[in-house]
């Protein structure tokens, strides 16, 4: 039965978060009831609660159900660096473990959680593991964000076949644009199509500032994974 999906991104900045909010916006109109979970983030600033992520924050606001932001968001850093590093700044060891765990309690509350990544797919999270193995651990098949720009056909390949090679499942990937006067654009989506051994469910054009979800969900096709892999709202659990 499908759980959510794992959402990870050609590079850093390539959009992930936007992806994961429309994605969420697809299956609320779909009549699913969706949490979204940002584990790893970095880069926060202090509130009086603790520290906050804008993009988890937007994460949580999506989400179908109230959640502890501490559950949508377990691994916090102030620093806008890679994740082992200001972990290990904090003194801090993120864990795997407790992330599933989490998404376990999230799932209870929603018939799908979206999981958004950190970085690209080969990040490391500690000396022991990496988003791969969050994401393998979680289960989920993953939908690859690419940001268009120069360099995003290397980007995209090498990131599809680290995603294969680490066992996991590549349910799709979208186009997302992050450069308006990128030349030949038309022509890097066609050899994309051709090359990458997923679909693609949708290109997001260039909007200038982040977009609602409403209009990002707008540009994507849950549909071309095939009816088979979204089950019904009715046979999901309650």
């Amino acid at each position: 039965m499908l759980r959510g999906y794992f959402i990870t991104g050609t590079d850093t900045g390539c959009g992930k978060t936007e992806i994961t909010l429309g994605l969420m916006r697809v299956f609320q109109k779909m009549g699913y009831s969706v949490l979204g979970m940002k584990p790893v983030a970095s880069g926060a600033f202090r509130t009086s609660v603790g520290l906050r992520n804008d993009d988890a924050l937007k994460i949580q606001r999506q989400g179908s159900a109230v959640a502890d932001y501490d559950h949508i968001n377990p691994f916090v850093f102030e620093p806008p660096i890679a994740p082992h590093l200001a972990a290990a700044e904090a003194g801090c060891i993120i864990s795997v473990a407790k992330i599933v765990e989490i998404f376990e309690r999230l799932h209870i509350q929603s018939d799908l959680v979206i999981v958004e990544g950190v970085g690209g797919w080969c990040v490391p999270l500690s000396q022991e593991h990496g988003v791969e193995d969050l994401a393998r651990a979680l289960g989920l098949p993953v939908i690859l964000v690419v940001g268009l720009r120069l360099g995003c056909i290397n980007h995209a390949l090498l990131s599809a076949r680290a995603i294969i090679h680490s066992g996991c499942r590549l349910a799709g990937w979208v186009a997302n644009c992050l450069d308006p006067g990128m030349l030949a654009q038309e022509r890097n989506l066609d050899t994309l199509e051709r090359l990458l051994p997923s679909p693609l469910l949708g290109v997001v054009s260039w909007m200038g500032d982040r977009p609602a979800p409403e209009l990002i969900a707008s540009k994507l096709s849950i549909a071309q994974m095939g009816e088979d892999n979204i089950p019904s709202p009715l046979a999901i659990k309650r």
